[in-house]
């Protein structure tokens, strides 16, 4: 079937591009909203640490996605073009609506739905340690979050000259922007390149190289929308709470991914934004655009089970 791995290879990659997009503002919104970097610089120092981070850490995550949801052997490729299709299209619509959701989120209940139209059992065991998952991470980022800008502020704030950061919190936010670009290759890279692997189409090492192209691709050519959204409009930020937000959130998916799971980066960076603002006093949050990011949260697996369902059943008449 030539034809549909031709399609499963574009739609992949596609949704490596669209998931490399997705994810700018939760990499390098920080040192981006601090003024720490400019546009253009932000996203040259994120693209090579993201394909870095999908070429030489994503394996054990793409396993997870290629053989630890659906209870099979393989997955047929027409099956597995559903649920990259399903990812593809929403994580797109919602880059267009510049609304951040969980892309492994999408991903895993399009598969959940796609496995329920062809009758193919979900890996409960799986899909409960990714829910605990997924409910505590953002709690953990707070947390870290909150902690590490309290530890910050018990040394004097360095004021900055003419305006302008210090020479020191530039090489910080730039260092934990660095650290989250790599964590969000090693993430979420397995959300388009485990298709290649429920297929047995390519291994692991190879999969995780043509994801981790995309997602390069996706962040030098449709990030700022993104990026632009999540570093000015949840949080007033200085300097040392958008430092302590990166790095909270760069340790919760980085020990994730150490156990072979993946969680969202978007949600791990708001939750730890919003730790720094509440150490900080509630006024520095900005809650309508965090009511509308957990609207887009929710609407993400919901939509996905509908249209990954929808899609494989589709597939499944021809």
């Amino acid at each position: 079937m030539p034809i549909v791995v031709d399609l499963l290879v574009v739609t992949a990659f596609g949704f490596a591009v669209s998931i490399g997009a997705h994810y700018t503002g939760a990499c390098v919104g920080m040192p981006y909203a601090a003024g720490a970097i400019r546009v253009g610089p932000a996203l040259l120092l994120m693209a090579p640490l993201a394909f870095l981070g999908a070429a030489i850490a994503s394996e054990r995550v793409e396993s997870t996605v290629g053989h630890g949801i659906l209870v099979t052997g393989s997955v047929a490729l027409g099956l597995a073009l559903a649920i990259v299709a399903s990812a593809l299209i929403l994580t797109s619509a919602y880059n267009f609506l510049t609304l951040p959701t969980s892309t492994i989120q999408i991903l895993v209940f399009s598969a959940v739905g796609a496995g329920l139209a062809a009758g193919i059992a979900v890996n409960g065991r799986t899909l409960a340690t990714l829910l605990v998952l997924w409910a505590l991470a953002p709690f953990a980022a707070f947390g870290l979050g909150y902690l590490f800008v309290r530890i910050a502020d018990r040394w004097k704030p360095v004021a900055p000259r003419n305006g302008k950061l210090g020479q020191a919190a530039i090489a910080g936010l730039v260092g934990v922007a660095g650290a989250a670009s790599f964590a969000m290759g090693a993430n979420d890279v397995a959300n388009a390149s485990g298709a290649f692997v429920m297929t047995g189409l390519f291994g692991l090492v190879l999969a995780g190289v043509v994801g981790g192209v995309g997602l390069a691709v996706g962040i030098l050519t449709w990030g700022r929308p993104i990026l632009e959204r999540v570093a000015f409009d949840v949080v007033k930020l200085d300097a040392r709470m958008a430092t302590s937000s990166q790095l909270a959130q760069s340790t919760v998916i980085l020990v994730a991914v150490s156990f072979g799971l993946f969680t969202s980066m978007n949600q791990a960076l708001i939750g730890a934004m919003l730790g720094t603002g509440i150490a900080r006093g509630q006024a520095t949050v900005l809650w309508k655009p965090v009511r509308a990011i957990l609207t887009g949260w929710a609407l993400g697996p919901v939509s996905g089970l509908i249209l990954g369902f929808l899609l494989a059943a589709a597939a499944l008449r021809f």
